[in-house]
């Protein structure tokens, strides 16, 4: 080959590349990902979002199949209980299944980044992307079996906003409130979305709903009978040695706070 044909040939190839690039999709400008703060009513600090996972994000919450709102739901727990258990899923699980309050599995998979499966036919990944003292954002992969819908996958965003209250008894909760978007991997299950959305938003409704449901459950344990969490929490094979710590500093104030709680209404 010559080497005037060499440079025709690296010429021709250059500007076939160039050719590509400018026709083939390109991916979305971190830039031009915007989200919205308000979702279902409610202000969600998504400015504070890594441009990346805006991005990732954007599709789920802009193609939604469903979109969810559940809460605000009281959950009779102490903050501080709450958010340790809301920040380690497998603690959280464990105790629930230990307590017989459900059947879910957690498994840390890397920092802020779980496997989980809810004993009926829903597993996933659970990745936290953002969070601060009053918030968490969460992208989850997963997928849902059942005998009423064909086998499902798909992602979602999970937002949870949270804030202390007092309960009837005037004793320390946190309200919760979530709103998911749910969006469907099958093209051709997601183009029956008007078929669909009922059963799958019923669907996942119910599940944000067991969850909640098996944290207050949780919660109502850990007051009125702390030592078999404590007992349920050391029994072979024990939990975490951090863990059973914080447990037994949590359980001896929730203690506490209750034994005051029954007195003051004696003492007046």
């Amino acid at each position: 080959m010559s080497r005037v044909t060499a440079i025709r040939t690296s010429v021709c190839a250059i500007g076939l590349v160039f050719l590509l690039v400018s026709i083939l999709p390109q991916p979305a400008s971190a830039e031009a990902c915007r989200l919205s703060p308000q979702h279902a009513g409610v202000m969600f600090p998504v400015d504070r979002i890594d441009a990346a996972w805006a991005c990732r994000l954007q599709p789920i919450i802009d193609e939604f199949t469903t979109a969810n709102k559940i809460g605000p739901i009281q959950t009779p727990l102490q903050e501080s209980v709450y958010v340790y258990l809301l920040d380690r899923p497998p603690l959280a699980a464990a105790l629930v299944n230990r307590l017989e309050l459900g059947l879910y599995k957690a498994e840390q998979r890397g920092p802020g980044r779980y496997w989980g499966d809810d004993g009926e036919g829903t597993v996933g990944l659970v990745e936290l992307v953002y969070q601060d003292p009053r918030h968490r954002l969460y992208y989850l992969e997963g997928s849902h079996h059942s005998t009423l819908l064909p086998h499902l996958t798909g992602k979602a965003v999970v937002m949870l906003s949270m804030a202390r209250v007092k309960d009837a008894a005037g004793q320390d909760a946190v309200e919760t409130t979530l709103v998911s978007y749910t969006r469907l991997d099958n093209r051709v299950l997601a183009g029956l979305v008007s078929l669909l959305r009922p059963l799958v938003g019923r669907t996942v409704s119910r599940k944000l709903m067991k969850g909640i449901n098996a944290v207050n459950q949780l919660g109502m344990e850990m007051r009125r009978h702390p030592d078999r969490v404590l007992f349920e929490a050391t029994d072979p094979p024990p939990l975490p040695s951090e863990d059973v710590a914080f447990l037994k500093q949590a359980l001896a104030n929730m203690s506490s706070a209750g034994n005051i709680q029954e007195k003051e209404p004696a003492s007046r």
